[in-house]
């Protein structure tokens, strides 16, 4: 799902055409598929595999120590202890977790070999600096931060008022289940426009650099002439805002342009919240109860 309809690239490394090709998901499953087999729907999994794992420890542990702090200190019937807690657990975890993600999505945009990928990397750093690891950083925390926000505020409002209908003190699978899924759909419907600019700003880098390395491919056909002149020729505006970004694609596609994929997106988030949330919550239950009689027997 995270990368139907993001590929930029127009050069014969493209996975697939530019998101313009395709009528729709269904449309861009079925050309994908046809043209890379189903396997290239899994492209990025083992980085987004390595990414989820510490990501998904940081965000949940935070959250949850930062919501009982909070309620320690301001009681139980703080309204906005949840968009605090999360706000703050996906700032930590998406300052930490960005590197692999600019990794993903250039193994989604782009068919290359983890030796290619590795010396694009290494290239980039010994140019720019570790910095440049964090590429898309700006646009990925405006639309994570408020999505969490926005995220747990709705999920705890959601999940107290089915648990008051249902009359129960405690959410079961389904109520965490369904309140993850809507509370997830709603967040993802209000930052998809960030998410658009975010793939922008990082396949950017993965496109001047192949661009870059075409034209230097041609000039050294000629004798080696122009480099210099070819180089510059390619340059891109890989220091462009969010904002100047998000301008650029509503002048050439109009508003909605912002919310490009946006039934793949919600196709991702919706189960996503649901399973995870509802899962971490039987989890908790499960190993408190596990806990409990532990120490029963102690």
């Amino acid at each position: 799902m995270d990368h139907v309809c993001v590929c930029e690239e127009e050069s014969n490394k493209a996975w697939y055409k530019k998101p313009g090709c395709f009528r729709g998901t269904l449309d861009a499953f079925l050309k994908i598929t046809r043209n890379e087999g189903i396997k290239s729907l899994w492209s990025g999994l083992p980085p987004t595999l390595v990414m989820a794992v510490p990501a998904t420890v940081i965000y949940f542990t935070c959250y949850d120590q930062l919501t009982d702090l909070l309620r320690s200190k301001l009681g139980e019937n703080g309204s906005y202890i949840p968009i605090v807690a999360g706000i703050v657990a996906r700032f930590g975890a998406v300052t930490v977790i960005s590197p692999l993600e600019l990794i993903r999505t250039k193994m989604q945009s782009n068919k290359f070999s983890y030796k290619e990928l590795h010396q694009f990397v290494s290239k980039r750093v010994s140019e720019d600096g570790w910095i440049s690891l964090w590429r898309g950083w700006a646009p990925t925390v405006l639309r994570d931060v408020p999505f969490s926000a926005m995220y747990w505020y709705n999920y705890e409002v959601l999940k107290k008022w089915l648990c008051e209908k249902s009359g129960l003190y405690e959410p079961t699978f389904m109520i965490s289940f369904t309140s993850g899924a809507l509370s997830g759909s709603f967040a993802a419907v209000a930052t998809l426009p960030f998410d658009v600019v975010k793939t922008q700003k990082q396949t950017q880098l993965w496109m001047y650099e192949s661009h870059k390395i075409q034209i230097l491919s041609l000039d050294c056909w000629g004798g080696c002439g122009a480099v210099g002149t070819s180089t510059r020729a390619v340059s891109m505006p890989l220091h462009m805002s969010t904002w100047a970004i998000m301008k650029n694609i509503v002048a050439k596609n109009g508003f909605p342009g912002l919310f490009s994929g946006l039934i793949p997106r919600l196709i991702k988030i919706a189960p996503a919240c649901a399973i995870m949330i509802s899962t971490y919550e039987f989890g908790k239950v499960f190993f408190q109860k596990q806990n409990a009689r532990k120490q029963q027997y102690q």
